[in-house]
């Protein structure tokens, strides 16, 4: 008896620790685990000019027309049935969410929205570009729903909102409601980056976050396609840089047709494919294909068997960056290309003596970072001579090399430090350079919890500065690298949190309230999942009806 007293003391002891230990979590916890009530038939991002009213029509799929009324073209074509399968998703429903038809009997007069009129303003532009017009207008009444657009971007970005406003009832009636809306984007340049060199992405995860960017009306796509890791990027005119450089030549490259591929995706939606080419560091995988392009790395006195940065001072670097350059520009058809520039370590060309005797030639003594600006200044010529515009990162400003007055400087340092990154912005700008945001926008660190109000709070105007400085702030992008990413999970850790810088990118400056936005981010991470993409929970704890529609 003594001993089953002591083991039943034991046991109650133990579970009022356990209990104890449960409440301080409840308390802890209190307010990050409270669920958040989603919205219905709420647009994200935010438009401009949002006005809905209480009055509601129903949609039957059956009867319900998407028409082009104005000019039209095959990317036109291509997104109204599109939209028209995003709105009613047939196939993708289970039995508790099909749409039922409703009873003719049981509709009202005006009750059930007839049509969506497509008027496109102006013939079709063939590829979108960083003065792209996203303007367009959509009313939605008893006699029809109107969308009023001057180009084919505008009328893309108008399906998407109209789409949004969509909503089931808890009988599977498709419902929307009486709205006027009129809208554009804040920013010209609402950017997402995906590294494909630490990791492989395969080709169908880049499309379907293609889908999602346009689901959240991003229109740039920059992809970091090759770096120091890997080369997957098969070149025209050197095979040997992917069957040398990627991770396995025959499954993890891009071929021409699958960046073709991906542009022409992309394109149909509305989005811009900016390659990056990062040079003349992080480049290391390019060396096994092109002899003699990166330096050699000395200790004492001898080759030690590594490589470091690409060689500045040979005329043959240069040589071989002519003819890749222009095989840039004909493959991927943006006015833009992004050089990259960053984090050139010196500690290389230092132990090279070769490189030290170009450089008392050249009278740069032992000051490195100019030997990084007579290569910046040669590869930007070489640009200059067969593309509109690059993107670098701030390191080659900050380095001092003279740039053309339409170059776009991507601010990233010191993502922790939002006083310095601020600082840069007022800097780059008062060169009377454009400038893009990013630094705040790293996703790919993540944090346990709830994260996406920290993007949201970041603003691209938020710095020290004239009103012409702010307006030479042309967008940002949120980052991706891919360290720790690749197809398995690029997608849940981008999504919904992406959402939220698109938002900021979009909506008005006012827009900023993270109370008001959490029910929409619900509501639209659910959205993402009824389309098919895994997106992850936004907010804590919750559900979503749409859970078992992911793939």
């Amino acid at each position: 008896m003594a001993v089953v007293g002591k083991l039943e003391l034991l046991i109650v002891s133990a579970l009022l620790l356990l209990t104890a230990c449960y409440s301080n979590v409840q308390r802890g916890y209190k307010t990050t685990l409270k669920s958040v009530a989603s919205s219905e038939g709420k647009p994200w991002p935010i438009p401009q000019l949002y006005i809905p009213t209480p009055t509601t029509y129903t949609l039957n799929s059956d009867s319900f027309k998407i028409n082009p009324t104005g000019k039209t073209c095959d990317t036109l074509v291509a997104a109204m049935t599109r939209y028209y399968n995003v709105i009613f998703y047939p196939g993708r429903q289970n039995d508790a969410l099909r749409f039922k038809p409703i009873s003719k009997s049981k509709l009202t007069v005006g009750t059930e929205l007839p049509y969506l009129n497509v008027n496109l303003e102006n013939d079709c532009e063939i590829y979108p570009s960083l003065d792209m017009d996203e303007w367009y207008q959509l009313f939605v009444k008893s006699d029809g729903a109107i969308l009023t657009a001057r180009s084919i971007w505008g009328a893309l970005r108008g399906l998407e909102t109209f789409s949004q406003l969509v909503y089931q009832t808890p009988d599977g009636t498709f419902t929307i409601n009486d709205t006027k809306i009129e809208d554009y984007p804040r920013f010209s340049h609402r950017g997402l980056l995906i590294d494909t060199s630490r990791h492989f992405v395969p080709k169908k995860i880049l499309l379907q976050n293609l889908d999602a960017m346009a689901y959240n009306k991003y229109n740039v796509f920059h992809w970091h396609i090759v770096d120091d890791q890997s080369f997957p990027y098969q070149s025209r005119h050197f095979p040997e840089l992917s069957n040398l450089g990627a991770y396995d030549p025959h499954t993890h490259v891009y071929s021409q047709q699958d960046v073709a591929e991906i542009i022409e995706y992309a394109r149909q939606r509305g989005i811009r494919v900016i390659p990056e080419f990062d040079t003349p560091g992080h480049s290391e995988s390019w060396g096994p294909a092109i002899p003699g392009l990166l330096t050699p790395c000395y200790k004492s006195g001898q080759p030690d068997g590594s490589y470091g940065p690409i060689d500045p001072t040979k005329n043959s670097t240069y040589d071989f960056l002519k003819v890749i350059v222009m095989e840039w520009t004909k493959v991927f058809p943006d006015k833009y290309v992004h050089l990259g520039g960053d984090e050139v370590s010196f500690d290389c060309w230092k132990s090279n003596p070769a490189v030290t005797q170009f450089m008392q030639k050249m009278g740069y003594g032992t000051d490195y970072s100019k030997l990084e600006q007579y290569y910046m200044q040669n590869i930007l010529n070489i640009v200059s001579s067969d593309q509109d515009g690059y993107v670098i990162w701030q390191e080659v400003v900050d380095n001092g090399v003279k740039v053309n007055p339409d170059t776009v400087v991507e601010v990233w340092k010191d993502r922790h430090n939002p006083a310095t990154y601020k600082a840069e912005l007022s800097k780059v700008t008062g060169l009377n350079l454009r400038a893009l945001l990013s630094a705040c926008w790293y996703l790919n660190d993540i944090s346990y919890g709830v994260d996406w109000p920290k993007y949201y709070a970041c603003d691209p105007h938020d710095f020290q500065g004239t009103d012409a400085q702010k307006k030479l702030v042309i967008g940002g992008e949120a980052c991706m690298w891919g360290e720790y990413v690749d197809g398995t999970n690029l997608i849940s850790r981008l999504w919904p949190r992406a959402s939220a810088v698109a938002e900021r990118l979009w909506s008005p400056k006012q827009y900023n309230n993270t109370a008001e936005a959490a029910p929409r981010i619900e509501e639209h991470r659910c959205r993402m999942l009824r389309r098919g993409l895994n997106a992850e929970p936004a907010n804590g704890p919750g559900f979503c009806k749409y859970e078992m529609q992911v793939n």
